[in-house]
């Protein structure tokens, strides 16, 4: 498969960590679904609303569960709200100093009612802070600012030894990192960066135990079982597996998340794995920057000063570049970003 020619857009952009670009076949589907409604002449149970159940079927395939143990929604705070709801009064969580706020402010609100010890530590000491005693850690796989890789093994074995539950945000890994959503207590994703699906799509994988004690804070005709006879009144009846969560979907955004994830499924996270990772790793000897620990797709790069009239897009957190790598860049959008960055005083680490 010619991974550029699936794509419409793609050449120096490199910013796949704020958003990811559609391939060909997504904005093909979401032309049809808006000519459909357009002209009235769309059957909305089958063509959209079923789209959101193939999704999830994909999405629990790359997550390595069972579609029965996948919630849909629309982002990942509306999900870590839905987790919030299983932490007990009293409970110590330990969250990242440098979380994205969509895993850190559903806490704050739940701290209030609940009384949570909530500790927020380094990405580096997440399995120390465990281990001291935690009932709940919570954070994500790849952090969003710099592309660091948690150490998922260390901090799984430190909630193993004090009974902790994971909860992880896979949002910035989820589509080029390998994830096995069994290894934890639950993963949580949004769509629309490197799944390249539309915003307004997310996903949540759970154990038994989290939904056994999770509150169906959203339900709705779409979590009801059966849907069709779920649409008006009483009583309760709500869809035994993790549906049962779902808040009801917006409909175009999974037309579109389908598409995209039917390619993830094609090229296959490995190779996507491999691609991403090989660029952003040419991409780091062409500055002079050391390899992390663990590969990422993400590249975090210190300047002397702020760059100007750039050709590729980038994003910038914390002051410094941040550069992503997937499936629609090659090795030319590497060396022509190295190019443009090398005037403005590339910081790289002393060697000791």
């Amino acid at each position: 498969m010619d991974l550029k020619e699936a794509f419409v857009g793609g050449p120096r952009f490199l910013d796949t960590a704020s958003y990811g670009l559609p391939p060909r076949r997504e904005v093909a589907a979401l032309e049809q679904a808006l000519a459909r409604w357009s002209s009235g002449t769309a059957d909305w149970y089958d063509e959209w609303l079923r789209a959101t159940d193939v999704a999830r079927g994909h999405l629990a395939r790359l997550l390595g569960t069972d579609s029965t143990a996948v919630t849909t929604g629309p982002t990942t705070s509306v999900l870590v709200a839905l987790l919030a709801t299983t932490v007990e009064p009293g409970s110590r969580v330990v969250v990242p100093d440098i979380e994205f706020t969509s895993n850190v402010f559903p806490w704050l609100v739940i701290a209030q009612r609940r009384q949570l010890d909530l500790r927020f530590v380094p990405v580096g000491s997440l399995a120390r802070a465990t281990a001291e005693g935690a009932d709940v850690v919570s954070f994500s796989l790849v952090q969003s600012a710099t592309g660091e890789v948690a150490d998922l093994d260390a901090i799984v074995d430190a909630a193993e030894s004090v009974d902790a539950r994971v909860f992880v945000d896979a949002t910035q890994a989820l589509g080029w990192l390998p994830v096995d959503a069994t290894r934890v207590d639950a993963v949580v994703v949004s769509g629309y960066k490197w799944l390249l699906a539309p915003r307004g799509v997310a996903a949540m994988a759970t154990s038994d135990r989290v939904r056994a004690s999770m509150e169906p804070l959203y339900a709705n005709w779409y979590a009801g079982e059966p849907i069709p006879t779920s649409l008006y009144g009483p009583p309760l009846r709500l869809a035994p597996d993790a549906r049962r969560f779902d808040p009801s979907p917006a409909w175009f955004s999974w037309v579109g998340a389908v598409a995209a994830l039917e390619l993830l499924d094609e090229v296959g996270i490995d190779a996507i794995w491999a691609h991403d990772t090989d660029l952003a790793a040419a991409f780091r000897t062409m500055l002079g920057l050391p390899e992390p620990t663990v590969p990422s797709a993400i590249v975090s790069v210190a300047l002397d000063r702020a760059p100007s009239d750039l050709t590729t897009k980038i994003s910038f957190r914390d002051g410094r570049a941040r550069v992503s790598f997937h499936l629609y860049n090659d090795l030319a959008d590497a060396e022509t970003l190295a190019a443009e960055l090398a005037p403005f005083g590339v910081q790289r680490p002393r060697r000791s």
